[in-house]
């Protein structure tokens, strides 16, 4: 049995989105799934009481912007099986969720293609205040066609091009969280009736190719300013990007040689600046190996592979109704996630068809699922740091709550008799419960150069 190397704690997020069927599909038509009650808010508030029992550092929560129409090239194929339609606001669930727990984060995806950066950097300035520092970032530039139509274009920008929007997009409201207000600038002096000293807040001005702003930040410094970071690029353009902004890199599975080579790569491109990388897993967690089994034998049972053919259309840029199941596929170049392509082609070998991609729909998602009692299942998310040099992991739902009440009550206990979890949350926000530094960004980041000068 592996025990953990010395000081290093596993980083748990569960993995969730504002909608039924996320990324296992089908799972939603188990008897005792509860995913249909995602329109209540006590729904998410008890999901975040759960979490906090199990001391998660965080609810990663994913989004997009339009609608699953690759495959079949149509939408009824996501319309009949809930693959994330519909689906809310994830942003609007936070505070909710924060009301009920204290030290729980939350990973909020934002596309900034479609988000004017003023309007933006205050809502997650207001999300910062609200949970106290618990509010974090994914940042994400979007890869569906039906998101960029659903917001008045023809189509979506090229895929580097929306990698240099972004960088622009991250220089603007840096200077909006870190350079607007001076970390003095609120007195909130009654007697003086002087709330905010005006000398100690300034306009931020900005002339790009993309984005003209003159305005102060509306938000007095929230107790990060610049949210927690995460990205998920892992494309040559994504790493670059992923190196220079983000502190939290989310990766998906696959061979652990693959995924330690790529963890090594975004290692060397932050030059040392802290970074927490998180690989994407399924667990099914059972009080024996045999009762593992069943328990995947049972969810398979509602595995749904046309729910998963129509989310693989659509993150892979593929229209896999075009194709017969021993039809070679011809995958060209695509402006949709380009990592998931080459995963897939990875996973299906030379020669690609429909056959070998639905051969990998396990649960309903090319996701393989660790199985087994909660002493392998910890052992393997164990050897999982050990040889790909991951931090953590973002956990996907199958059926809900006994999945994350599995880890919670049974895998949890096991990782820190390893030594390889924590006992209790440490104080502060979220950025300083990772990283167990300060509240805010500091250098070599680039967030701090726009820092207000003292």
């Amino acid at each position: 049995m592996s025990q953990a190397k010395a000081g290093r704690q596993i980083v748990l997020n569960a993995f969730d989105m504002a909608c039924v069927g996320h990324i296992q599909q089908g799972m939603w038509t188990h008897p005792r799934d509860r995913s249909t009650d995602y329109l209540r808010l006590d729904h998410w508030m008890r999901l975040a009481q759960t979490l906090e029992r199990g001391l998660f550092d965080g609810l990663f929560l994913a989004d997009v912007l339009g609608i699953y129409d690759v495959y079949g090239d149509s939408p009824d194929a996501s319309l009949r099986g809930a693959v994330q339609v519909p689906l809310l606001d994830p942003m609007l669930l936070v505070p909710a969720m924060a009301s009920v727990t204290r030290h729980l984060g939350f990973g909020i995806t934002c596309n900034l293609a479609y988000e004017a950066p003023y309007l933006f950097a205050r809502r997650f300035s207001t999300l910062d205040h609200l949970t106290q520092g618990r509010a974090g970032w994914n940042i994400v530039t979007g890869y569906l066609d039906s998101a960029a139509r659903a917001m008045g274009m023809a189509s979506q920008m090229a895929h580097d091009d929306r990698y240099d929007l972004a960088d622009e997009y991250m220089e603007l409201v840096y200077k909006l969280w870190e350079g607007s207000w001076a970390d003095d600038a609120v007195r909130a002096d009654r007697a003086k009736g002087l709330y905010a000293d005006p000398a100690r807040v300034r306009r931020v001005r900005h002339e790009g190719a993309q984005y003209r702003l003159d305005a102060p930040h509306l938000v007095e410094p929230s107790p990060q300013r610049t949210p927690v970071l995460f990205q998920a690029g892992a494309s040559e353009r994504g790493r670059r990007f992923a190196a220079h902004h983000a502190e939290c890199v989310f990766v998906n599975g696959g061979a652990k040689p693959a995924v330690a080579q790529l963890v090594a790569d975004l290692r060397a491109r932050a030059a040392g600046r802290p970074l927490k990388v998180l690989v994407g897993a399924t667990l099914v967690v059972g009080r024996t190996e045999a009762e593992a089994r069943d328990l995947l034998e049972d969810y398979r049972r509602h595995a749904s592979v046309e729910g998963a053919l129509a989310h693989a259309s659509a993150s892979l840029g593929i229209d896999f109704a075009r194709y017969g199941m021993d039809e070679p596929i011809e995958a060209g170049p695509t402006q949709a996630i380009q990592s998931n392509v080459e995963a897939a082609k990875r996973a299906a070998g030379p020669v690609w068809t429909k056959r070998k991609l639905i051969d990998q729909f396990v649960l309903g998602s090319r996701q393989p699922p660790i199985v087994g009692s909660a002493e392998q299942v910890a052992e393997a998310l164990i050897r999982w740091v050990e040889e790909a040099d991951v931090d953590g992991f973002n956990l996907s739902r199958t059926v809900v709550p006994e999945c994350l009440e599995a880890v919670v009550e049974r895998v949890v206990p096991v990782l820190q008799e390893r030594g390889a979890f924590k006992h209790a949350y440490a104080p502060g926000t979220f950025r300083e419960k990772l990283f167990g530094a300060g509240p805010r960004l500091a250098s070599p980041h680039p967030a701090a150069g726009y820092r207000f000068p003292a």
